[in-house]
Parts: structure tokens; C-alpha cells; sequence
């Protein structure tokens, strides 16, 4: 495996770059995935038959927390390849820690808030509206926690190997991963809360 000391450690051979290249393919199936999820649930927004509205069950205060968890977290991961393409790996494993505890916290606040939902009446069979809202955050939810496993596991890799092309790459990879994930929760918090709660 040929490596280029020029290049960013995650862009330094051929294969890692073939990596990112793929990845970003995957990031375009992921982005029809949820345009498909957002056109479904601004279909079904008004289709709430006998059940509750937007405006009735969203809460401000929850959204808000699990909007700074998440976008915080985006920040720390940032961080976090930086020290990475600084060779500063206790850093680095640091700030990527603290991304996937934020993560995590977001998780935690998101099943308070689906609870919450079910307590209040808005269940997936409750209104055609209530299912595709509970789909739409049920799936950014799944990605969320699939990410914190796969970032775990990077993690352990690093202690393990250190900072080598391969686990930087995945590194790398895996903060595209989570800002995708952070872009897809401003869409939810501006246009399924913000906009239900009017």
C-alpha cells in the first residue's frame, strides 16, 4: 500500500480516497431516503383524523436540547479530526468521545420524547400524520444509534492500532457520517417542529 505524506492521513492512498469516493455515493442514497421520509410526512401532515396535531404535542424544550446535543456534537467531531490531522491522538480520542456521550444524550431526550408522544395519544396507528412523523424521527433515531456503535468500534480501533491511513480514513468517514446526520436534524427541527409548532 503506497502512502502519500502529503496527503491528509485519510486521503493518503489510493484505496482510502476510493473509500471516501464510495461513501459519499452512500451519503446520496442516504439523502433520497429521507427526501422520500420528508415527502411523505408534508403529504400526510394534515391527515391527523381524530388524533393529535403538531402544534398539540410538540414540545420546545425537548427539540431545543436535542438540537444543541446534536449540533454541538458536530462541532466536537470537527474537533476531533483536526487533532487527528495534527497526529494528536489522545486528542482526538477525546473529542470523539464526547461526540458519541452527546450523542448519546440526544438518544436518551429523542425516547423521552417518542414516550411522551405514546402517552399523549400519538402512536404509529393513531393518524396517518403520527406515522409518518414517528417514521421520519424513528429513522434519524435508528441512523444516530448505528453511528454511535460504529464510532464506538473506530474508537477501540484507534487505542488498539493508533492513528494509522486506515483508521483515520474511517475516522474521516465517520464524521461525514454524523454532520449528514446533524444537516438531516435541521431539516427536521425547521420544517416538521418549527413549522408544527405554528
Amino acid at each position: 500500500m503506497k502512502v502519500d505524506n502529503s496527503l491528509p492521513l485519510e486521503y493518503s492512498t489510493e484505496e482510502n480516497n476510493l473509500k471516501i469516493l464510495g461513501f459519499w455515493i452512500f451519503i446520496g442514497a442516504e439523502i433520497m431516503l429521507f427526501a422520500t421520509l420528508f415527502t411523505a410526512y408534508f403529504t400526510l401532515e394534515n391527515r391527523t383524523g381524530n388524533g393529535p396535531t403538531g402544534a398539540e404535542i410538540f414540545e420546545i424544550t425537548p427539540v431545543l436540547i436535542e438540537t444543541i446535543l446534536l449540533l454541538t456534537s458536530s462541532f466536537t467531531i470537527g474537533l476531533a479530526i483536526h487533532a487527528m490531522r495534527l497526529n494528536r491522538k489522545k486528542a482526538m480520542m477525546g473529542f470523539f468521545t464526547i461526540t458519541l456521550i452527546l450523542g448519546t444524550a440526544f438518544l436518551g431526550v429523542e425516547i423521552y420524547e417518542f414516550t411522551h408522544y405514546v402517552h399523549v395519544g400519538a402512536g404509529l396507528q393513531t393518524s396517518a400524520f403520527t406515522a409518518a412523523l414517528l417514521t421520519t424521527l424513528g429513522t434519524h433515531g435508528l441512523h444516530v444509534t448505528l453511528g454511535l456503535f460504529w464510532g464506538l468500534f473506530i474508537l477501540l480501533q484507534i487505542k488498539k492500532r493508533g492513528l494509522t491511513p486506515e483508521t483515520a480514513n474511517k475516522s474521516f468517514i465517520f464524521s461525514l457520517y454524523w454532520h449528514f446526520l446533524d444537516i438531516i436534524w435541521i431539516f427536521i427541527f425547521s420544517f416538521i417542529y418549527l413549522k408544527g409548532m405554528m
